[in-house]
């Protein structure tokens, strides 16, 4: 599109490629100061939003550019052609031919943090998590364990039997 900025789209492109790269778990260590900063702890639910948030953002950004990029090179041509602006050609053409792709796409990601919400229990930010984490595995209560990942299942299979559903009734 006309609003391409190569520089910054390589400069975004290498700081999104890292923070990705970076296990959940490390990335939980590695940011406890700035997370100390934000929020004034490191322990607890608001602590985990901080760490949450700067890995997951990264992954979905991504899943959301490899979304677009399934949009038909021909249908974006054919409305330059017509003479459609870029933001009619963002709304029209990549968000309306993309949207099934963006739904999967963020299907992932959205079970793709509810695993990373679960790991943030180990840092003391409550839920099932730290259910399964404090009580079933550190207690010795494998029944509340198993209990604990069923119902984080339940919500993923939900997650995706509502993301199939949208899917289907935006795909033309």
């Amino acid at each position: 599109m006309d609003l391409e900025n190569r520089l910054r789209h390589s400069r975004l492109d290498k700081v999104i490629n890292l923070f990705r790269s970076i296990p959940f778990v490390i990335l939980l260590a590695l940011i406890y100061p700035i997370t100390r900063f934000i929020v004034g702890t490191t322990i607890g639910m608001n602590a985990a939003l901080v760490p949450l948030t700067i890995g997951f953002a990264p992954f979905f950004a991504r899943q959301i550019q490899n979304a677009l990029l399934e949009v038909d090179e021909g249908i974006i041509e054919a409305a330059k052609s017509m003479g459609s602006s870029p933001l009619e050609i963002l709304i029209y053409v990549y968000l309306k031919e993309g949207l099934p792709a963006i739904i999967r796409a963020s299907a992932v990601s959205i079970i793709s943090l509810i695993g990373l919400t679960a790991m943030a229990g180990a840092i003391g930010a409550g839920g099932l998590g730290s259910l399964a984490i404090n009580i079933g595995y550190n207690g010795f209560k494998n029944d509340v364990a198993v209990m604990s990942t069923l119902i984080i299942l339940l919500f993923v299979f939900i997650t995706q039997w509502i993301c199939n559903f949208l899917i289907k009734k935006v795909s033309h």
